[in-house]
């Protein structure tokens, strides 16, 4: 099993200053490099403080110039939000910034809130097309001169300038939860990031379940790298389990308002949903939290991770950015490289 990390520059609270959030993110990202990580991923949001990235190519440009080894890569590219030449040469650019470290993530959206403020009018659940469109013309553009008429995009002769350093183009990954998302990314030859939120291993289970059902129906294709995001805190002690449920329970709350389109968000700050109150609310019940997702001692974790090892989990994504305290959080880290990481290679 190899491991990626997922990280945000987050602020939870008005009250973290900017500038140590920007500190310990880059930070992070050099712990995972000397650790043997093999991706670090940054995310695309808008407007909102608990996950810092108008452009995921910025970040992941600093972070190459501040890394040697491990690749870097958008998780993931909303394409609804992006024109397809200008996504092509912005990606291809950071391929070339970082010797050829790109991972390429595409995606088609999360929040609607967003939607409403980067593309009005269109539905969240109707982001999947313009994924659909944009990826085979990024790929054309990536390989020479290209012109397209299509739904939602239209262009006269164009390329990507520069082009990619990875040929015939960097990995791509798309985020999969429904068994059509499974069914395109074999169809289309791209790895699978997954993310089954706060629900247990069953969910992984199914999601397992469905890459193999498509990889059934279209027989010939290469099977792709299966990657399974969580939530990931390692401490020392076993009485230390609350400490990060309850990080976890707050920045939940936040994510539910944004999930759910509920508002009362001020300066960036989602308020934290009462998490009792929704009829999803055994999602969030503090000892499911401490089993379902990647918490505990090294043994424990190890434990946890050898269970998705049997499942058939390629890569597991360690998802840092969950509102834990920073010095807190580079603990985990470093104890995840330490005493976790060598029992797995």
């Amino acid at each position: 099993m190899k491991f990626q990390l997922a990280i945000n520059m987050e602020r939870i609270t008005s009250g973290i200053d900017m500038r140590d959030v920007e500190r310990h993110t880059l930070e992070m990202v050099q712990i995972a490099d000397g650790g043997g990580f093999e991706i670090a991923w940054a995310a695309e949001h808008h407007a909102l403080e608990m996950t810092i990235a108008p452009n995921p190519f910025q970040i992941l440009t600093w972070w190459a110039a501040h890394t040697t080894n491990i690749r870097l890569g958008p998780a993931v590219v909303v394409a609804p939000y992006w024109h397809p030449i200008n996504l092509a040469g912005e990606a291809a650019l950071l391929d070339l910034y970082s010797g050829g470290r790109l991972e390429f993530g595409i995606g088609s959206g999360a929040y609607q809130r967003e939607f409403d403020r980067m593309q009005p009018g269109l539905k969240q659940t109707e982001g999947y097309k313009y994924m659909q469109e944009m990826l085979p013309v990024v790929k054309a553009l990536w390989q020479g001169d290209f012109e397209h008429d299509g739904e939602y995009w239209s262009f006269p002769l164009a390329t990507s300038v520069p082009k990619p350093l990875q040929k015939p183009h960097p990995p791509i990954w798309i985020a999969a939860r429904a068994p059509v998302t499974f069914d395109y990314a074999v169809k289309n030859g791209c790895n699978i990031l997954s993310w089954p939120l706060t629900r247990p291993i069953s969910e992984v289970e199914l999601y397992k379940e469905r890459l193999e059902s498509a990889l059934t129906k279209n027989p010939g294709k290469s099977r792709p790298i299966f990657a399974t995001m969580r939530h990931t805190v390692v401490y020392d002690r076993e009485e230390d389990w609350e400490l990060p449920v309850r990080a976890a329970m707050l920045q939940l709350g936040q994510f539910e308002n944004l999930f759910k389109n509920l508002g009362d968000i001020v300066n960036g700050f989602p308020k934290k949903v009462g998490l009792s109150e929704l009829e999803n609310r055994e999602e969030y019940d503090p000892k499911m939290l401490h089993k379902n997702l990647m918490f505990g001692t090294p043994e424990q974790v190890i434990e946890k991770l050898r269970i998705y090892a049997k499942i058939g989990i390629d890569h597991f994504t360690y998802y840092a950015s969950l509102g834990l305290g920073l010095k807190e959080q580079k603990h985990s880290l470093e104890l995840f490289v330490s005493e976790v990481m060598p029992e797995f290679k």
